[in-house]
């Protein structure tokens, strides 16, 4: 599928993991403030920061999942929210820190075919 350039309006994206607290929480913060994209971020989990609703979905434009068993579990909850969405598996396994510089390589690597990266900060 080809790359998701940021549009105007901005392109609403969601990413989502287990529990949102490392992972889709990176991938929002790298890009928040990104122009051309409105991001946010849940977990599948009921222990989650913020919970997979179907008006985040259906907010959504663009949906990042980091591993299969969260595709799995969007599709068996909320298979009608997911209709003419774009729907990713970024097979990125819970072994990070939040934040962390590998875990941001990781993302960046996986997201860099569908969506236009942030400029990575220099020091």
């Amino acid at each position: 599928m080809p790359q998701l350039p940021p549009t105007e309006p901005p392109t609403r994206v969601l990413f989502v993991c287990s529990r949102n607290r490392i992972r889709s929480l990176t991938a929002e913060r790298l890009f928040a403030g990104v122009p051309g994209y409105e991001v946010r971020s849940a977990g599948t989990e009921p222990g989650a920061r913020m919970r997979v609703t179907p008006g985040l979905l259906g907010w959504a434009e663009a949906i990042f999942v980091m591993e299969p068993a969260h595709r799995r579990i969007l599709q068996e909850r909320f298979a009608g929210e997911l209709a003419d969405r774009t729907l990713v598996v970024l097979h990125i396994p819970d072994e990070f820190e939040y934040l962390d510089d590998e875990l941001i390589e990781v993302l960046r690597g996986a997201l860099g075919s569908w969506l236009e990266l942030p400029a990575e900060e220099t020091p």
